[in-house]
């Protein structure tokens, strides 16, 4: 399924519309596409934004995203951005009280270490069902019901009496809260013109990092203070706030083209706002909740997923999941001072993404200028900066690894912690570069590529968990960092390469269409 497009790109497409004028491939990456424009639609862009170097070009009517004010288009994906957050938050809230919960339920550490595991299986496969629903009804009413309903099932977890209930209730809060993890990829492209598309794609993307060591960092401090359940009341809250929040700044983004009446203010409000209703008549066919999954042989998207999703399993999974049990025991730390240890991957994810996200974009405009006006700078340009990031992550790992092996026993130790800052440093810059280059050479369904790709992020979290520890017991920690970086140069740093060599030409010759 393939989305609606009422814009001019000026990007590789098959074809594109605007109003009744059809403009073929050859004539979108044409030197002058502008040239292709009335003269009231040519105004009406230069009172909007000044320019008109967009891309891709917007139509005439205030209710497409591209022509909203920018502080509209900021509230929005920071709501969209903190929904996000909330998948990977919501499942790493509990992990410094599995000792809270293994009492007060009757069942082990490790029974209770499943409800973290089930939330991240089903944030991965979830947003299957939701793409399709976001992509026909629109983003909006998807994400109000997501909130409602996620607010609903935690208040469930608060008031559980035993472990199956709790489990029930956390698996259909991680059903619920899924789908902006996924459809936000899509928003930033429906929002966002290229040459700034990694910037804003980079601060969703920070905030599904972040909520993974947020999560355990706050309610660590939390936990020690108050019941456990507190836990639940909070994220419920959040949902219900987050809802309010939605219902008067959460405009829709899933813009399918030029109303009659699109110069009325009133009709404006009333598509953004007030509409709840089919949006896309297309009919909703089997193979929609399933496409997404296609994109196993678009070859460019798939290496570059499968390298970021290995960067993203040690970096940030590994580092967040494996510090209660490397760091707690060892340096004998309470509940308040094992979330302390989370303060790494929180200022090295931020730090991360002033690189992959604001210097990205930087780096793409300075190789247009460099090439020349009316050429668009090719998307494997952007990867140069990846490397910095996978060895940065690999550097970070090495250093978590040996310093916490050679640290004293019941000794607190910052050596560690400084390593996963660096590691989630590099997580970072890898986590916009990859999966903004994925969206520039699959623009024409951004939001199926955020499905694909948290789907295969999600499935290599999940599994990672119950490997670590026996690989930590049969190698040792220390030389666990040398079988880590060795998948990351196999995984991650060749198929980059070879996206930088032959990745153009897979794209562009069309062998890898879905």
């Amino acid at each position: 399924m393939v989305a609606i497009n009422h814009r001019v790109p000026t990007t590789a497409s098959a074809k594109s519309s605007l109003g009744h004028l059809e403009v073929e491939e050859d004539v979108a990456n044409s030197p002058d596409p502008i040239g292709l424009l009335s003269e009231p639609h040519r105004l009406y862009l230069l009172q909007r934004h000044g320019t008109l170097d967009l891309d891709p070009i917007p139509t005439m009517d205030p209710a497409d995203p591209y022509n909203w004010p920018m502080w509209k288009k900021s509230v929005n994906l920071g709501l969209v951005a903190l929904h996000a957050f909330m998948g990977t938050f919501t499942a790493a809230s509990i992990i410094c009280v599995y000792e809270n919960i293994s009492e007060d339920l009757g069942v082990s550490i490790q029974q209770v270490s499943y409800l973290t595991s089930i939330q991240i299986a089903i944030l991965g496969s979830a947003p299957l069902i939701w793409k399709p629903l976001s992509h026909n009804f629109g983003r909006r009413p998807v994400f109000l019901l997501s909130l409602i309903l996620s607010c609903i099932c935690n208040v469930g977890c608060a008031k559980s009496p035993d472990y199956h209930s709790m489990a029930a209730c956390r698996a259909l809060v991680a059903f619920f809260i899924s789908p902006a993890m996924a459809i936000g990829s899509g928003v930033v492209a429906e929002t966002f013109f290229r040459h700034e598309r990694a910037r804003y794609m980079g601060i969703w993307t920070v905030m599904v990092t972040l909520g993974v060591p947020i999560g355990p960092f706050i309610f660590g401090f939390m936990a020690q203070r108050v019941k456990y359940r507190w836990i639940f009341w909070v994220l419920a809250i959040i949902n219900a706030s987050e809802f309010v929040l939605y219902i008067f700044f959460g405009p829709e983004t899933r813009y399918t083209g030029v109303d009659v009446d699109a110069q009325s203010r009133s009709s404006t409000f009333k598509r953004e706002y007030l509409t709840f209703r089919r949006i896309d008549p297309a009919p909703i066919r089997i193979i929609d909740f399933i496409h997404p999954l296609l994109l196993f042989t678009n070859i460019p998207v798939l290496l570059s997923t499968v390298a970021y999703s290995m960067v993203f399993l040690f970096a940030s999974v590994l580092n967040s999941v494996e510090v209660p049990q490397l760091l707690q025991s060892k340096f004998e730390l309470t509940t308040q001072q094992l979330g302390l240890q989370f303060l790494g991957l929180i200022i090295g994810s931020l730090l991360g993404e002033l690189l992959g996200g604001y210097m990205s974009d930087l780096w793409m405009i300075i190789r247009a200028h460099k090439i020349g006006r009316g050429r668009k700078p090719e998307p494997e340009f952007r990867l140069w900066l990846s490397y910095v990031g996978f060895l940065l992550s690999i550097a970070g790992i090495i250093m978590f690894f040996v310093c916490t092996e050679q640290a004293k026993a019941g000794k607190w130790d910052v050596k560690p912690i400084v390593g996963t800052g660096i590691a989630a440093f590099g997580n970072q810059v890898v986590t916009t570069v990859l999966i903004t280059y994925s969206v520039d050479i699959y623009p024409q369904d951004a939001g199926s590529v955020g499905v694909f790709v948290n789907f295969i992020r999600s499935m290599w979290g999940f599994i990672g968990p119950f490997w670590f520890p026996y690989m930590f017991e049969n190698v040792g920690i220390s030389v666990s960092a040398g079988i880590v970086t060795a998948l990351i140069v196999v995984a991650s740093f060749i198929p980059t390469a070879l996206l930088h060599w032959q990745g153009k030409d897979w794209y562009s010759n069309g062998t890898s269409k879905t």
